[in-house]
């Protein structure tokens, strides 16, 4: 058993159901931003074009924002790829406390910079710790599917 494994099962014995809760909270808090930014996508849009090595990028960027922060939080909330979601998420957090937040603030991806970090030291948390007992992958990992199909159905 390599250090990796040990680790993972050190973590899957000694896991408080409140981490759960934590993690679902910020994937909630994911997907309420990405939300916000559909709905303010021109905004979006413009802020990445002001710094001048993203003006060409702006209107990708502003669409990768928005499919990292709502489909990467649901899958955060659910567990379910939790370190999938999570690797979604990383570029645009750190975006968040370098340019974005450390800049004139008029439009910032979080409302204050203490709050991007905590988001990205969450994401680096859940990063390393996964999904937790709370969580589809758990609840995947317990129940496998059935060998039971007929010859021929595989």
């Amino acid at each position: 058993m390599n250090l990796l494994q040990r680790i993972e099962r050190w973590g899957d014995n000694h896991h408080p159901k409140w981490i759960d809760g934590l993690r679902i909270l910020l994937g909630l808090l994911l997907m309420w931003k990405g939300i916000q930014f559909v709905n303010n996508i021109d905004v979006l849009k413009a802020r990445i074009a002001e710094q001048p090595f993203l003006t060409a990028l702006s209107f990708w960027l502003a669409h990768y924002i928005v499919f990292a922060h709502t489909v990467g939080g649901l899958f955060i909330a659910l567990g379910l790829l939790t370190r999938v979601g999570v690797i979604a998420n990383l570029p645009v957090l750190i975006g968040a406390v370098f340019f974005v937040s450390a800049g004139t603030g008029l439009f910032s991806v979080y409302p204050e910079l203490s709050l991007s970090i905590a988001v990205l030291l969450m994401l680096l948390f859940f990063l390393v710790e996964g999904s937790g007992r709370i969580s589809v992958d758990e609840y995947m990992r317990r129940h496998p599917e059935p060998d039971n199909y007929p010859t021929g159905m595989k």
